[in-house]
């Protein structure tokens, strides 16, 4: 259901009452004068940005950090009772992260649309070990979890603790042949690795288990944190929860007992932030998002207050234009929680109106702090994307890697996976790209010659960590993603031509050396997904 904003109100009104490139290319090479990112004497408030100088100026890492600020105050005066401190689908920090959105879009004259959907609230889960030690893990259930509370025996299961920890723990049945779940409550304790969560703890239940703790693999410094993924769609009636490699070794002491706490999740309705501004064309649709939700460990500064603040930014900036295809803003809602928010809209549009989307573009993780420049390798001229790419994808690429090499930034390929909220978008064929500065992937000493940083730690240490607060972002590589997307979204507000072939107009002004192609990636990735192992805790183990 989708509730438009009406002027002077904010969301919770509102859902009381719903309760009750061929000229791409052409423009981008024109040259005379310089765009300078410098701001100018007039106020930004009061001037048409329809220019890349004049957008430029006023898309400002100041502006940007006000909103990543706002966003933080949000989260600290969020005591929700079950996830105090985030801005988490389903809380109070989410609901109060729409009303600055939506309002300030309102205020800036923008169509606001509160798209709503369902989804499947989690509660917080319990992992306590009672003997041979007393100690709280940090945990979390499984999505598709069953719940129950299990107090009871810990029963190893073909655990590999020791190097190299190659672990196939619980993917056979024959794992836990021998293995005594006649108690009356025992709990399988399972190492991640080479099957999916769904069928360890299938083969758990199976056998007799009563909950099921599945703890990460340690194998890499990257699965050796707390790990909380997804069961898919296996019909699963025991919980289960996860754990770290350290609470692994801990359970599986000789002896260990435990108590396992599931509750049952709730149905609860949210929205996502939808903001158009109408185009002379109004049947091609120039679309970005960025998903507004945060992990409920904490209040998501990086991932994603950056894509948020800096698509919010570059709306309000411009927000004055008159420009020739309509312009569509998103602030999706549950992407945490499996890309619930942006795959509900895209599952209700028509066909007609699906068809009306010229391109979407995508912004999760823009200012990480342990930084790589990266855009979506549509053109898979480094990895061979594991989805369908629509056709008009890899133009979309190029305009982001012509103005990394126009601004003299190093580049380099991020996987064109479908693991964010493009991946509705690319199922229906809509051309999609976006940019990406790194999750929990280990920067390497080659990455760190190019550019800087730390190499041996995740580009963003904070990654899904109650430390993505104020301060866990890099401002030069904000900074210049923040312009990127406002230098992208105007060269497409005016054409996409080079996407998909709908003639448009030209950008007004012009660019001094814009390059006629990209310098081309750097090419430090191996078989790493250009900087993200497992996004947003899919199914695969």
């Amino acid at each position: 259901m989708r509730v438009r904003v009406p002027s002077g109100h904010r969301r919770r009104a509102v859902l009381a009452a719903a309760a009750s490139a061929g000229l791409v290319t052409a423009t981008l090479a024109a040259a005379t004068a310089p765009v300078s990112a410098e701001p100018s004497g007039e106020g930004c408030e009061n001037r048409t940005n329809q220019t890349y100088r004049k957008l430029l100026e006023c898309v400002t890492l100041d502006g940007v950090r006000t909103h990543l600020e706002e966003f933080q105050k949000i989260a600290d005066n969020n005591d929700d009772p079950h996830y105090p401190g985030t801005r988490a689908a389903g809380t109070q920090g989410y609901a109060d992260s729409v009303d600055y959105v939506a309002g300030l879009l309102e205020d800036a004259g923008y169509e606001v649309t509160l798209d709503e959907f369902e989804f499947e609230f989690t509660f917080p889960a319990t992992l306590h070990q009672l003997t041979p030690v007393d100690a709280d893990y940090e945990t979390g259930a499984y999505t598709g979890s069953g719940s129950a509370d299990v107090t009871g025996g810990v029963v190893p299961v073909d655990l590999a603790l020791e190097p190299p920890r190659e672990s196939t723990s619980g993917c056979e049945a024959s794992d836990f042949a021998g293995l005594d779940f006649s108690s009356p409550a025992d709990i399988a304790l399972i190492q991640r690795g080479a099957c999916t969560f769904a069928t360890k703890a299938l083969n758990a239940e199976a056998a007799g288990a009563e909950a099921v703790v599945i703890f990460n693999q340690g194998n890499t410094p990257t699965r050796e944190g707390l790990i909380v993924g997804t069961l898919g769609d296996a019909d699963v009636s025991v919980p289960v929860v996860g754990g770290s490699f350290a609470n692994g070794v801990a359970l599986a002491e000789q002896g260990a007992t435990a108590r396992v706490h599931v509750r049952p999740t709730e149905t609860r309705t949210d929205v996502n932030v939808i903001a158009e501004l109408p185009g002379r064309n109004d049947d091609n649709v120039v679309m970005a998002g960025a998903h507004l939700d945060a992990v409920t460990e904490g209040a998501g500064y990086n991932d994603n207050g950056t894509g948020s603040a800096a698509i919010l930014e570059t709306a309000l900036q411009m927000a004055k234009i008159n420009p020739h295809n309509t312009l569509r803003f998103a602030w999706w809602g549950a992407e945490e929680l499996g890309l619930i928010g942006s795959t509900a809209y895209v599952n209700e549009l028509s066909q007609d109106e699906l068809d009306r989307i010229g391109l979407y573009l995508n912004y999760d993780m823009v200012g990480s702090p342990n930084y790589v420049f990266m855009a979506y390798d549509a053109d898979q001229s480094t990895f061979e994307a594991p989805v369908p790419v629509p056709p008009g994808s890899p133009a979309i690429e190029d305009v982001y890697e012509r103005y990394y090499t126009w601004t003299g930034e190093p580049y380099d390929d991020a996987e064109f996976s479908g693991r964010s909220d493009y991946q509705a978008f690319i199922e229906n064929g809509i051309p999609s790209g976006g940019l990406f500065t790194g999750a929990e992937v280990v920067k390497t000493p080659e990455q760190q010659a190019i550019w800087g940083g730390t190499a041996g730690e995740q580009f963003d240490q904070c990654y899904h960590e109650a430390c993505d607060t104020i301060g866990n972002i890099d401002p030069h590589a904000l900074e210049v993603n923040s312009d990127l997307i406002a230098f992208a979204q105007l060269t497409f507000a005016y054409s996409t031509e080079s996407v998909n072939g709908v003639p448009g107009a030209q950008v007004p002004g012009r660019l001094a050396g814009f390059p006629d192609e990209p310098a081309g990636p750097e090419g430090t990735f191996g078989s790493t997904g250009g900087g993200a192992e497992l996004d947003h805790g899919g199914a695969d183990s």
